[in-house]
């Protein structure tokens, strides 16, 4: 399984895939479910999942991994960084333990990385859990503009994720301190910046999967979205939701990008009761 370590208070694991020494965590057993982060500057599959990986092991397998070229799975010089590299690395990741599928819960980025992998090949997607997740093309927000052009600074760190939630009060010193480490790391800002255009001067088109690929995706799917979202706006979720056949959708209101930190026991539910009815 790779060697351990401990990293903001939690046990790591450490495996190959796709080339990079990719770090994870895990908890429970069942039915394996991945997390898989969404962008921004020292972002980590920690900082997004903590509060409800270990509720969501109470009866399942969860991994939750940082995404080839963030946090611990370290950014590499001359990497193509790409969907087809992360998509391939995701794969090998589960080829690493085993997994020959999984449920993949996806925040954001990760949102897009678990709809590409459902693309590439569906039998290794069980049903996919999408937060916040753009689709189609769209106008680049303020919170992804902040993000892309974040130079690590601490100040400048918790302007940039006070535009993530509802209720600026999430975010706090420590949440400030810990992202802003990540994002000092050589090369972590550089990954961040692979995944959306440099924004132009007027309206910059953001791109994610168009909505007739999405019409092709058979698999069972959990939207859940943020209404007040300044990030992903929550009409990509109604997007999302008419474009997929066999989905719901579910909007919190006074919410932002964030729903499972700004909604954690209602995320979790609704996650057991998805997952659950999976056949």
């Amino acid at each position: 399984m790779g060697d351990l370590l401990l990293d903001q208070g939690a046990q790591v694991h450490r495996i190959p895939a796709a080339g990079h020494r990719t770090a994870y965590h895990e908890a429970g057993d069942g039915r394996p479910v991945v997390l898989l982060h969404g962008s921004g500057p020292g972002v980590t599959a920690w900082s997004n999942w903590s509060g409800v990986l270990p509720a969501l092991a109470e009866g399942h397998r969860v991994l939750a991994p940082d995404i080839a070229g963030f946090g611990g799975t370290v950014f590499q010089e001359g990497a193509e960084y790409g969907i087809k590299l992360w998509t391939r690395w995701l794969f090998e990741f589960l080829d690493a333990l085993d997994i020959p599928s999984a449920v993949l819960v996806g925040n954001s980025f990760g949102g897009g990385l678990a709809l590409a992998a459902a693309l590439r090949d569906p039998s290794r997607v069980d049903g996919l859990v999408l937060l916040g997740t753009p689709a189609g093309t769209f106008t680049m927000t303020e919170g992804l503009r902040a993000g892309w052009h974040y130079e690590p600074d601490p100040d400048e760190m918790r302007r940039v994720l006070r535009l993530f939630p509802y209720d600026k009060d999430l975010v706090t010193d420590e949440m400030v301190r810990v992202r802003y480490e990540a994002s000092a790391v050589p090369g972590a800002q550089e990954a961040y910046r692979k995944l959306i255009p440099e924004p132009g001067p007027g309206d910059t088109p953001v791109k994610g999967v168009p909505e007739d690929r999405l019409r092709t995706i058979g698999k069972p799917t959990l939207i859940v979205h943020g209404r007040e979202d300044r990030v992903i706006p929550v009409e990509l979720g109604w997007r999302l939701a008419r474009s997929i056949p066999d989905s719901e959708l579910h909007v919190f209101g006074r919410c932002g990008h964030w729903v499972q930190l700004e909604r954690p026991a209602a995320f979790i539910a609704l996650v057991r009761d998805f997952v659950g009815r999976l056949p």
